[in-house]
């Protein structure tokens, strides 16, 4: 079978596999009959409700800054699924997925083994690595960390940025629950890099730590000290390291910093030499797509995929930071999985205008209309419209008076960069 058709078929649902607590189960049994070719690579392994991407490219930018051989595997994707796998910024071909996937067909068929779509890239993401001969893996779970198909490797870090409510119906109803699946990634005789919350979750992960024998590094909010925004730049104090820039909007991110800071501190124990203008030179230039991206100037538009209650609360905050006195459009796109009450609360503010739109799959996306009658019962002064994705894009572009931020989903984020272009 073709490659294409295989991946197709998954995306279809055709392969899906509904329990998610069995994917790290079954990806030990595929990688057993493959003969562990994981366990030949040296990892980081990232996991966190929000956060969790800005480490990796921050991690990954100062790494091949450093003439390293990084793979990196991410999701979700924002326009193809080859973002997914990548070394050094170059993304998989389909040749080589076509490649690996000849190789594993038989031994999958045999088995009569089902794989979803994430599974399937993990998979791959390991025999490609492996053929590679890379020096360091990036390796970004799908969600949680104990039961996630990645964790199936024994990372030489494993980094836990944040914990928040999201993916619940997995996961678990409660800070605590959650907490547990995320320190799921914590292994034995290793070490570990968390953002402390100052809460009782903190308590789990020490505890995690202990049980395995793995150091901790937590890092603390107190530490990261004299941040302010200068020249489009982030710019903090943290330990004996002075006026660090990061190229990413909001105060958060220099907490992920402080966290990829950590590792660089553990690698260098371990011997990759990564030295201090590396490190800098590194997060000075890091480029996250989709994360308060500026996609268009005059007039300002910005993109953000969070959409998650901790993820619009930063949203919130750097939008305060950046855009306090400016007038605002607010483009929404809530897939039917989320919540659309908390984020809609959370952004919602009679100052501002909002459109609401089915995202750019009606069976995939809120309905617009449910979301605009939502906010009618909230606050009838509110300005509000409900619109398909490409006219309101349009709406945005034409007003030069307002910034605007397009929010809620990463899966419109390739729609939206087209229709900008064609607009």
């Amino acid at each position: 079978m073709n490659v294409q058709t295989y991946i197709q078929n998954l995306l279809a649902g055709k392969s899906q596999v509904k329990n998610e607590n069995q994917s790290v189960e079954k990806m030990k049994i595929v990688m057993e009959k493959l003969g562990n070719p994981q366990n030949k690579l040296k990892y980081i392994h990232v996991t966190g409700t929000n956060g969790k991407g800005s480490v990796i490219e921050m991690l990954n930018n100062i790494l091949i800054n450093a003439n390293l051989k990084v793979g990196k595997f991410i999701s979700p994707h924002l326009v193809s699924y080859h973002e997914r796998i990548s070394i050094n910024g170059e993304y998989i071909k389909d040749e080589e997925i076509q490649e690996i996937f000849e190789e594993v067909q038989p031994i999958i068929e045999k088995e009569n083994i089902q794989l979803n779509f994430f599974e399937f890239f993990t998979m791959i993401a390991f025999l490609y690595f492996c053929k590679q001969k890379v020096d360091i893996v990036l390796m970004e779970v799908g969600f949680g960390g104990l039961y996630d198909s990645t964790n199936v490797i024994y990372p030489m870090i494993s980094v836990i940025s944040s914990i928040g409510y999201d993916h619940m119906k997995v996961l678990g109803n409660t800070l605590k629950e959650i907490a547990k699946q995320k320190a799921g990634i914590i292994k034995e005789n290793s070490e570990t890099v968390y953002m402390g919350q100052g809460t009782d979750i903190d308590n789990i992960i020490v505890e995690t730590c202990k049980e395995k024998r793995n150091t901790l590094h937590m890092v603390k909010q107190s530490e990261i000290k004299n941040q302010k925004f200068e020249n489009e730049m982030e710019i903090f104090d943290y330990k004996p390291y002075h006026n660090i820039e990061v190229n990413l909007r909001g105060k958060r991110q220099t907490q992920n910093a402080a966290l990829v800071l950590e590792c660089c501190d553990i690698l260098n124990k371990n011997g990759y030499l990564l030295s201090e203008e590396v490190i800098r030179n590194g997060l000075k230039t890091v480029i996250h797509k989709a994360r308060f991206e500026v996609i268009h100037q005059n007039p300002t538009i910005i993109f953000d995929g969070g959409h998650n209650e901790q993820a619009i609360e930063n949203l919130k905050e750097t939008i305060e930071l950046y855009y306090k006195t400016t007038k605002k459009i607010f483009v929404i796109s809530v897939l039917k999985s989320k919540d659309y009450h908390k984020i809609i609360k959370d952004i919602l503010d009679k100052e501002n205008v909002y459109i609401f739109t089915n995202g750019n799959d009606e069976e995939l996306f809120t309905d617009k209309h449910l979301m605009y009658e939502y906010v009618k019962k909230l606050n009838d002064k509110a300005e509000i419209y409900e619109m398909d994705l490409e006219e309101a894009v349009q709406f945005c572009k034409e007003k030069t008076e307002y910034v605007s931020f397009i929010i809620g989903s990463f899966y419109i984020y390739d729609d939206v960069k087209k229709f900008l272009e064609t607009i």
